[in-house]
Formats: structure tokens, sequence, C-alpha cells
């Protein structure tokens, strides 16, 4: 790695390091065998990572967290990517920083006890016909008395069926267009809510993804987040360093763990009366697969340390999602081709780690639209995005 560490960064990824390989590879199997991981297992490896400080680890201090800076969450997620979606989910929290723009009193009711683990929640901003498309959602909230009614559908909302509440999106001025989105957070319980069955996937076994349905759903005032109409512009904000962390770094971190892989069978497997990595066209597989992730690595990390000088980065986030998602997918893609047959056998790894892939260039924004954010973004003017000079 061509990146200086320094001890306090070496010491926390050896700890989540061999977290990831005591605690959660060996659930694995359990989980793609099983769809789900065992409530015993999620409550031990949930108190394991509280025990070394692991959990919530974006968030600030103040509020229970970790407090690290960007840089330092990158590196953290990089090696929680190694391990199955679900388990990162359960044994680090998937805590949305969106949250932070609360009031104190909804800080209080909502995001203090999800730092803590005692709520579990998710973005619900999908629709089946927005979903790069963020403006074009059609649900909606109208003006009830001090309240709000809630109307429209959500779609393929990560775990939601282990979720407490949502933070959700809604017109609420429909001639306003993108102005007139705004954000609110809806407790699972409340009357005319509910969930769809799950929606199984090519891969993240054990995630489940469903529908939530709003039917006049009635919210009090105090379940605005943020400013009426400043929904997508809170969400573009606040949400720009949790698609780095859990698609990015978990992107560069799972295409490290299938090189390890690639490398170790590489060495061992012979053919010909040789080790297969003695042939020249296996070592270009292995070459192509390390340059690449140490690039894809080097930019999220510039990124995240654009980010820690308070700079705005969405432009480079785009761009590190498109390397860091499209390398994975390379990655493992070369991956099967150098394990063969057992590489394409359910029930090894590398089969698992192909499907779990795809998504990547899917969710939080496809490849293409990601593309158009950094083209506009060149034509607006941006030489930052290439030319060291400008930066």
């Amino acid at each position: 790695m061509a990146v200086a560490l320094s001890e306090e960064q070496s010491l926390l990824i050896s700890t989540i390091r061999r977290f990831v390989e005591s605690e959660l590879r060996p659930l694995e199997d359990q989980v793609e065998e099983a769809g789900k991981l065992a409530p015993a297992d999620a409550v031990r490896i949930f108190e394991r990572s509280r025990e070394l400080g692991l959990y919530a680890i974006n968030i600030p201090k103040a509020h229970g967290g970790g407090g690290l800076a960007t840089v330092d969450w990158m590196l953290a997620e990089e090696q929680f990517g190694q391990t199955t979606d679900i388990l990162i989910r359960r044994a680090f929290g998937n805590i949305y920083e969106i949250l932070l723009a609360g009031t104190p009193e909804q800080q209080a009711r909502w995001l203090d006890p999800s730092v803590r683990g005692e709520r579990v929640f998710a973005v619900a901003f999908t629709e089946p016909e927005a979903g790069s498309d963020a403006a074009g959602i059609h649900s909606t909230a109208r003006r009830d008395g001090d309240g709000w009614v809630l109307k429209g559908q959500k779609c393929f909302i990560s775990d939601a069926h282990a979720c407490d509440f949502f933070v959700v999106t809604a017109v609420t001025d429909k001639d306003a267009g993108s102005r007139g989105i705004s954000t609110f957070i809806v407790d699972r319980d409340l009357t005319g809510f509910t969930i769809g069955p799950n929606q199984p996937m090519m891969g993240l076994r054990g995630t489940s993804h469903a529908e939530l349905f709003f039917d006049n759903v009635r919210l009090a005032p105090e379940t605005l987040l943020g400013r009426e109409g400043q929904g997508l512009k809170l969400a573009l904000e606040t949400l720009g360093g949790v698609r780095l962390a859990q698609i990015c770094a978990r992107a560069v971190g799972k295409a490290t763990r299938v090189l390890d892989l690639m490398v170790d069978h590489a060495r061992q497997r012979k053919q010909f009366g040789q080790p297969i990595g003695e042939f020249q066209m296996i070592q270009q597989l292995l070459a192509d697969s390390a340059m690449e992730i140490n690039a894809a690595r080097l930019a999220l990390l510039d990124t995240a340390a654009t980010i820690d000088r308070g700079v705005d980065a969405r432009a480079e986030i785009s761009m590190v999602k498109v390397q860091a998602s499209e390398t994975l997918g390379r990655v493992v893609d070369r991956a099967v081709q150098v394990f063969g047959g057992a590489g394409y056998a359910k029930g090894l790894p590398i089969e698992r780690y192909y499907r779990d892939a795809r998504i990547f260039r899917i969710f939080d924004g496809t490849s293409e639209i990601h593309r158009s954010v950094i083209a506009r973004n060149l034509l607006k003017g941006a030489p930052q995005l290439y030319d060291v000079s400008a930066q």
C-alpha cells in the first residue's frame, strides 16, 4: 500500500481485520446457506463490536460514536468490506449522518438510540419510477393541521424488515420541482405504514430488500427532518460520505479479499506440473487486479482527505464510485477465470463474491448516472477533477 499510515491507523486496521477474520468470516457460510444470521450470533457480534469501539464509528463522539475523520473511516470500511453485507450491518451499524441535521430533540429520539444499537433505521428514497432520478419521486406529504399525511411507496429498501424507523423523502410542493421535496422520519408502527415481503436478490444473502407502503400515514410536525423543501439538498449534502464508505471503500475491500484468494490459488493450483501462477496469462490477471485496486484505494483516500479539508467533493465521490465498483467487477470476473470451475461452483467463496459484486455498479447511483455527474462538472469548469495544478 503506497499510503503512510499513522500508528493509530495501523492499530485500527489490524483490530478490524482480526475481528473480521475471527468473528465474522466464520459466519459467512451460515448466512449463505440459511439466508439469515442467527439471532444469538447477531447479538454476540454486536456486543463484541461495541467492546472494541467499532460501532457507529462515523458518528461524532458527542453522540456516542467513534468520531473518526473521513480518511480513517474509509480505512476501516475497507476492512469491513472483506466480509458479507449483513455481517457488516449487524457488527458495525449503518448509521447515516443525515440524522445529524435533526434538532437536538430529534437526535435524542432517533439518532442517539441508533448509535447505541438500540434502534435500526434505513434511508428510503428509491421508488419504482425514481431510482437514479432522486428528484422524480411520486410519494407525497400534504399538510394536515400542524402535521403531515404521507402517501406513496418506496422500493428496494435494504434491511427494511430489521428497521425500527426510516428516513423518507416525499413531495411537499409539486410545483417546486426538486425544491419541493422534504425529508421525514417515519416510525414503522404508524397506522397505514406497511412493509412488503422480502425481494430475493442475486446476491447480498441475509439482507432483506422490501417495498414500503404509506397509506395516508399521519406524521407529527416533529418528524420533518431539516427544512421543508430542502430534503433533496439535505440528502446530497449528507450522504456522500456514506456512499464513499459503504460502496467505494467496501468495494476496494472486497476486491482486495478476492485478490488474496486469487494469489493463494495461483500458488497452490498446479497444471502441467507447475503452479498456475507461473503462467504468464495468470500473472497478467493478478497484476491487472493489483494495479486497479491500488489506484482505486488511492483515489478513495484522496477524496476522503478532500472531505476532511472541508471541501465539497461530490464530483470526486462520483469518480471513485465508478472506479471502485467497476474495479471490483473486473477483479471478481478475473477470479472466476483463475479458479476455473471452482470459481463458478455454488457454495464456494468466489461464486458468492461474483454475485455480490454486481450490485455495486447499480445501487447508490448507477455508473452511467455518476459518469453524467462527472461530465457535467467538467463542462461547468472543474479542472481539479483531472488537473493537479487546479487542486
